[in-house]
C-alpha cells in the first residue's frame, strides 16, 4: 500500500498541502498578533494602575519596554502574515494554476480582498491603531516621566534610549503599512 501512496502523490497535491499548512499558520499568527494588541493594553493599564495613584513615576517606564517588546512581536507576526499571502499570490497559484490548466488565479480570495475600495483606509486606520498602542502610548509615559519630580540622571538616559527605541519601532510600522 506504500507503493500505491507514492504513486498518488503529484505536484499539485504537493501544492495543496503547502497551501493548507501555510493558511493554518497564517491563521494561528493571526491569532496570535490580535491578541498581542489586547495583551499589551491590559499590561500597560496594569501599569498605570499601579504608577499613577501610588505616584511611582519611574516605573512609568516600563510601559515603553513593554510596547518596545510586544510591538516587534506584533510586527514581525503581522509581516509573516502578509508574507503568507504574498506567497500564495505570487508563487503558489500561479503554478497550481498551470499544473491545473485553470483558465483564472486560483485561491481567488487571496486577491479579491484586497481590491476593496475602503481596505486603503481600514489599512490606515490600523497604522494609527498600531502606532498609538506602540509609540504614542509608552511617549507619553515617558513625557510623563520627564515632567516628574523623579527624574535621575540614569532614568533620563534610560528614558532616552526608549524614545529611541521607539522611533525605530515606528519608523518599521509605517515601513511594513503597505499604505
Amino acid at each position: 500500500m506504500a507503493v500505491a501512496d507514492t504513486d498518488d502523490v503529484t505536484e499539485s497535491r504537493l501544492l495543496l498541502v503547502e497551501y493548507d499548512r501555510i493558511k493554518e499558520e497564517q491563521k494561528t499568527r493571526i491569532g496570535f498578533r490580535d491578541n498581542l494588541l489586547y495583551f499589551t493594553l491590559a499590561s500597560a493599564t496594569a501599569v498605570l494602575a499601579i504608577a499613577v495613584p501610588g505616584g511611582q513615576a519611574p516605573l512609568l517606564l516600563a510601559v515603553p519596554v513593554i510596547c518596545l517588546v510586544l510591538g516587534w512581536t506584533y510586527l514581525v507576526n503581522d509581516e509573516k502574515i502578509s508574507a503568507v499571502g504574498c506567497y500564495i499570490r505570487d508563487r503558489l497559484g500561479p503554478r497550481l494554476a498551470e499544473l491545473s490548466g485553470a483558465p483564472g488565479a486560483v485561491f481567488g480570495w487571496e486577491t479579491y480582498h484586497r481590491d476593496d475600495a475602503r481596505r486603503t483606509t481600514r489599512k490606515r486606520l490600523q497604522t494609527a491603531v498600531d502606532l498609538f498602542t506602540y509609540v504614542a502610548l509608552p511617549m507619553i509615559c515617558v513625557i510623563a516621566f520627564w515632567c516628574s519630580p523623579a527624574v535621575r540622571p540614569l532614568l533620563l538616559t534610560v528614558s532616552l534610549a526608549q524614545t529611541l527605541a521607539l522611533a525605530v519601532l515606528g519608523w518599521q510600522f509605517l515601513r511594513y503599512a503597505e499604505l
